[in-house]
């Protein structure tokens, strides 16, 4: 089961695009509510598709105190993704915070006589989580891969920026998953890297804070620019708190770093 609860102070009214359902993956099925009520009265909610099985809720909110209520209990396995050949242009692409065309010599310096995409995921994904260091709010929203290499700290989606960033700098194909994470704590949504191996998509998290194959993907994309959670256009709101919720039906599975995982 997951949850998230937002609380905003609408200052300017204009569009709102939330992305915190369950991705609909083939093989799973979702039982999941979503109410948003700005100021008490419900607000009609328009879900957009986007690409990487993602859902965008678009909301139109007036002035005043908006509440975004979000419950889901997934059940089922989802098939494990394909690397399509679209996938392998798109996501070899430098892209707004995994600026890999200004990793090349440090990716081939780091990773030199390391071949073969399951090989390079897993090596890169471990040098990274050695080389940084978990501070909560060392980094700001605008922060990319390289900011992240030169200040040695950040939060999961600058780990996952790096790993990505390097191994599109190595030629492997690489994107970002926004997820539901149980055994995160502190709890909140959380950040992993994907990449292309053997022609699947296999999940890697540098900062070992939750299982992979207890991970829920809300959304995919080239980096953070396309996975996050709020965003506002033409208009400006607080985000007063926000309560994240992921646990499972049991007890939570062990995660062996030296498997490859799909995001199941």
């Amino acid at each position: 089961m997951v949850s998230a609860t937002l609380e905003l102070e609408v200052l300017e009214a204009r569009e709102v695009m939330l992305q915190v359902a369950v991705s609909g993956m083939p093989g799973t099925r979702i039982d999941e509510t979503l109410s948003v009520r700005c100021d008490g009265a419900e607000l009609p909610i328009a879900e957009v598709p986007v690409p990487g099985n993602g859902r965008v809720h678009r909301l139109v909110p007036a002035v005043g105190r908006m509440t975004i209520e979000y419950q889901a209990t997934v059940t089922g396995t989802a098939q494990e993704e394909m690397v399509s050949d679209a996938d392998r242009i798109v996501y070899l692409r430098p892209s707004r915070y995994a600026e890999s065309d200004r990793l090349g010599a440090i990716a081939a310096a780091e990773f030199a006589g390391i071949s073969g995409e399951r090989e390079l995921l897993a090596s890169v994904s471990s040098w990274v989580g050695s080389q940084l260091t978990y501070v909560a709010g060392s980094s700001g929203p605008t922060d990319g891969a390289v900011d992240t290499l030169l200040l040695r700290q950040g939060v999961c989606r600058d780990y996952a920026h790096l790993v990505v960033a390097l191994l599109r700098a190595l030629d492997v194909p690489a994107r970002l998953a926004a997820v539901y994470a149980p055994g995160l704590n502190p709890m909140d949504f959380h950040a992993v890297a994907e990449a292309a191996v053997d022609g699947v998509w296999r999940v890697a998290d540098a900062t070992l804070l939750a299982p992979r194959s207890a991970l829920v993907r809300i959304a995919t994309g080239r980096d953070a620019a396309d996975t996050a959670f709020l965003s506002t256009y033409g208009g400006a709101a607080d985000l007063l708190s926000s309560e994240v919720m992921a646990v499972t039906d049991g007890p939570l599975p062990g995660d062996d770093v030296h498997a490859t995982v799909s995001l199941t």
